[in-house]
């Protein structure tokens, strides 16, 4: 069942996208994915945020770069769903973690806070009040994995299983041992893995976002007559599918998922 109404605590849960230009980054991913994007304003007409809808369920969200960090590139980011910011705030910090934004409410949506695991990768968590997160996911054109990519796969894994209870199982993939957070109804809540030997170093750790589509190359022609460019040509993963890494024309990493049963 790809919508939702409710997350369990510990489960990934929303996915938005910070960017330097959000103009242009709507029209980019309403062009790829098919997505309406909708600004949110303030008491005093500021627009603050911006939801992606498909039809009439949420998707994603899109919201401005922090003062001085205009020049940085686009960046997805992967929100945990928890019954408590605060609480998760102490249990990242006593695990080793950094506090990068303390726990804050968002107006009558929810509580927020933005971590640092221990080997620099960021995650933030989202105590939901009336936004539980994506209202779709799992289908073509909507968000659909989270992926930590890490220099130090085992400091993270218990980094993670002590802030969210996280329980793994473990493939063997072409890359390496990979591990599979347990639960949820797609196999898996998400996955961990080690940064590929080679990488450069000035790739930082991090939460990769996927997103389902039911047709990879097609949507690789979107990605790049809206101005995107493609990282990783498509590979096909036994059992799983065709996988793909591409950029928005602000740098904005993503991957895309054709499944295999697809």
């Amino acid at each position: 069942m790809p919508d939702f109404n409710s997350y369990s605590a510990g489960t990934p849960c929303w996915v938005d996208l910070t960017s330097p230009n959000a103009e242009a980054s709507v029209a980019f991913y309403e062009s790829v994915f098919g997505w309406k994007g909708e600004p949110e304003h303030d008491d005093d007409g500021n627009r603050i945020y911006i939801q992606f809808w498909q039809g009439d369920r949420i998707v994603a969200g899109l919201g401005g770069q922090p003062p001085g960090m205009e020049a940085m590139p686009a960046t997805w980011n992967t929100y945990i769903c928890v019954d408590d910011a605060e609480a998760a705030v102490a249990a990242a910090q006593e695990a080793g973690g950094s506090v990068m934004m303390p726990a804050m409410g968002v107006m009558d949506a929810g509580h927020m806070a933005i971590l640092s695991d221990p080997t620099g990768a960021v995650v933030s968590v989202w105590q939901p009040n009336e936004h539980i997160g994506a209202g779709v996911a799992n289908e073509p054109d909507t968000w659909s994995w989270n992926e930590l990519v890490t220099r130090d796969v085992d400091t993270a894994r218990e980094f993670y299983s002590r802030v969210f209870g996280w329980e793994y199982d473990v493939q063997d993939m072409p890359m390496g041992a990979y591990y599979v957070i347990r639960g949820g109804d797609h196999g898996g809540l998400g996955g961990l893995m080690s940064m590929a030997p080679g990488m450069p170093e000035q790739v930082p750790n991090h939460w990769a976002v996927y997103f389902s589509v039911s047709d990879v190359a097609a949507t690789i022609e979107k990605v790049k007559a809206a101005g995107g460019q493609v990282v990783q040509e498509p590979m096909e993963f036994p059992g799983v599918g065709h996988i793909a890494i591409v950029h928005d024309p602000h740098g904005g990493s993503f991957s895309l998922m054709q499944p295999a049963s697809s």
